[in-house]
């Protein structure tokens, strides 16, 4: 991450992300779903899209600033938990927030239900 903090499970981080065609790049947020210790020994993170879609789509939920306890969200956001990325922690542009434990654990429930049988 580019203030040189290692970046906590629950973590609202903005990244670039590539347009599909590659021409450009946006700034989004994603969750930081992987264990702190995992963040501590590599150089990768492992997270969950975020977007601000109203559209109720499977595995997912919305969340609001109620949601964090630390930082501030613009507006109401969906966690997407079937969009799972393994990113260079070294793209991370900034932290803006942190979710709470229990959107953690939502968050879990939902991958655990993705690949269940």
């Amino acid at each position: 991450m580019r203030t040189g903090t290692t970046p906590e499970q629950g973590d609202i981080v903005l990244v670039p992300v590539p347009f599909t065609d590659l021409s450009s790049q946006k700034r989004r947020p994603v969750i930081v779903i992987s264990n702190d210790a995992y963040n501590g020994s590599a150089l990768d993170v492992v997270v969950v899209a975020m977007t601000s879609n109203p559209a109720a789509v499977p595995y997912s939920f919305r969340i609001t600033a109620s949601d964090l306890t630390q930082g501030s969200l613009n507006r109401p956001g969906t966690v997407r938990a079937d969009k799972v990325f393994a990113l260079a922690q070294s793209i991370i542009v900034k932290r803006f927030g942190k979710v709470s434990k229990h959107v953690v654990e939502h968050i879990r429930q939902l991958l655990h239900n993705l690949v269940a049988k």
